[in-house]
């Protein structure tokens, strides 16, 4: 299988614009390093609004075993 990229090497260090017919930006290239840093913060960022929609919900604790088994079920 012939690889395309075996002659290149490109290095970023920002970000690159793609750009429309129009002159409108339309796509970004960014490092790697800050792609992965972007979906680590954007997860971590969804897990802070979860447990803030679980703890504003009034309900009763429920005990550790049971909370544990509901969690591995859905999981599955």
């Amino acid at each position: 299988m012939y690889n395309h990229f075996q002659n290149y090497s490109v290095r970023m260090n920002e970000e690159t614009y793609i750009i429309d017919k129009k002159g409108r930006k339309i796509a970004v290239q960014v490092p790697i390093k800050t792609y992965e840093k972007l979906v680590a913060d954007s997860e971590e960022l969804d897990e802070i609004k979860e447990y803030r929609k679980a703890k504003a919900r009034k309900s009763d604790p429920i005990p550790y075993e049971q909370a544990f088994s509901e969690i591995e079920k859905a999981a599955e």
